[in-house]
C-alpha cells in the first residue's frame, strides 16, 4: 500500500505546483510583477510607427499637460483583443490613448486595428521589446496612465476589463 502512494506523490507534486503555475497566469498579483517607474517619469524613448496610417511614438509626447494613458499590446496576444471593446469605451469617455505594438509586423498590426478597432492616437513598434523592457512591463496586455508631466502615476496590469474601465478614467481624470 505504502509503494503505491510513493509511486504517485511525484505526479501529485507536479500536479499543485502545475496548478499554482496557471493560477498566477490567470490571475497575475500586481505586487510580483510591479513597475519600478510608478511615480516616476517615462524613460526616453522614440519608437517608429507600427503600421501605415499612424504615428510613431516617444516619450516627448506625453509631456505636455495632458494626462494619458499608454497601452502595450500585440496583435497576437488573445487578452489584448478581449479589452479591445473596453479600450474603446475609453477613448469614448474623452481619453487620448497611445501605445506600444510589442513583436509585430505592420501588416499585422494593420489586421488588428481593422478587426478589433483603433482607439490609438499614436502607435509606436517596439520590435525588440527594449522599451517594454524599460517601463518595466511583463507582458501584454499592459497600461499605464501617465500625468500631464510625462510621469506614471498607475500601471494596470492584464486585460482591461468592463470593472476596470470607470475606476482607469477617474484616476486619469485627477492626474491633472
Amino acid at each position: 500500500m505504502k509503494k503505491n502512494w510513493l509511486i504517485w506523490a511525484p505526479l501529485a507534486l507536479f500536479a499543485f505546483l502545475g496548478g499554482i503555475f496557471l493560477y498566477g497566469l490567470v490571475e497575475p498579483k500586481d505586487e510580483y510583477v510591479r513597475s519600478n517607474l510608478v511615480g516616476r517619469p517615462l524613460p526616453e524613448f522614440a519608437l517608429p510607427a507600427a503600421t501605415e496610417g499612424v504615428q510613431g511614438l516617444s516619450n516627448t509626447d506625453f509631456a505636455d499637460g495632458k494626462p494619458r494613458m499608454l497601452n502595450i499590446f500585440a496583435s497576437w496576444c488573445l487578452p489584448c483583443k478581449a479589452e479591445a471593446p473596453f479600450l474603446e469605451q475609453i477613448k469614448e469617455a474623452g481619453v487620448e490613448i497611445h501605445a506600444i505594438a510589442i513583436r509585430d509586423k505592420p501588416e499585422d498590426v494593420a489586421a488588428f486595428l481593422a478587426e478589433h478597432g483603433n482607439p490609438f492616437v499614436r502607435i509606436g513598434a517596439d520590435m525588440d521589446m527594449l522599451i517594454q523592457l524599460k517601463l518595466g512591463s511583463s507582458g501584454v496586455p499592459e497600461t499605464y496612465l501617465i500625468d500631464g508631466k510625462g510621469r506614471i502615476i498607475h500601471q494596470h496590469i492584464g486585460d482591461i476589463r468592463a470593472e476596470h474601465v470607470e475606476p482607469l478614467i477617474a484616476k486619469l481624470k485627477e492626474a491633472k
